[in-house]
């Protein structure tokens, strides 16, 4: 099976794979959020160009969306975080990972799974932009400023309107 989510962003599209065999987790609860509509009206937060996109937790005025429990950290799954793959965003525990993900704008192989313990955990890779790196490539282009305690919040919103979830085999 197949799953792709298409976001509907203020920007454009991003259509992303989720790896169900290598990321079983991740991607279970990655599509779960996306057919609830969860991600809908979310901002993309956290813009780092020459890094990654982050998005998928807060809402306009950075006010956190409540989510649901974390998931196990998976990754050692063997998957990568480059240039656009996606990924879980967590804390400084490796297993604190809900909603928020970001997308990798170049090869960030320091994010990789090393080794199981809090400095070799890596951040678990769970699919891939098939469609719209452009996207992410002109969110890096916009300004950016501090809101909230938060740095690198675009000065302008960066909302997804609508999720769309498509299956096939």
């Amino acid at each position: 099976m197949t799953t792709q989510v298409i976001f509907e962003t203020t920007l454009g599209d991003i259509t992303v794979e989720v790896d169900h065999e290598k990321a079983p987790i991740g991607a279970e609860n990655f599509v779960h959020y996306a057919m609830d509509g969860f991600y809908n009206g979310t901002i993309f937060h956290r813009i780092i160009p020459g890094f990654m996109v982050q998005g998928g937790g807060m809402l306009p005025g950075m006010e956190d969306k409540p989510a649901g429990d974390p998931i196990e950290n998976e990754a050692d799954n063997g998957l990568k975080n480059v240039r656009g793959s996606l990924s879980y965003a967590r804390t400084m525990d490796p297993n604190s990972a809900t909603t928020q993900f970001f997308m990798n704008l170049v090869d960030n192989d320091f994010l990789d799974h090393r080794s199981k313990d809090l400095n070799g955990w890596g951040y678990a890779v769970f699919g891939k932009i098939v469609d719209g790196l452009e996207v992410i490539d002109e969110m890096a282009k916009v300004e950016t400023t501090t809101r909230r305690g938060h740095q690198d919040v675009p000065v302008e919103d960066i909302m997804i309107k609508n999720t769309r979830v498509i299956e096939s085999d």
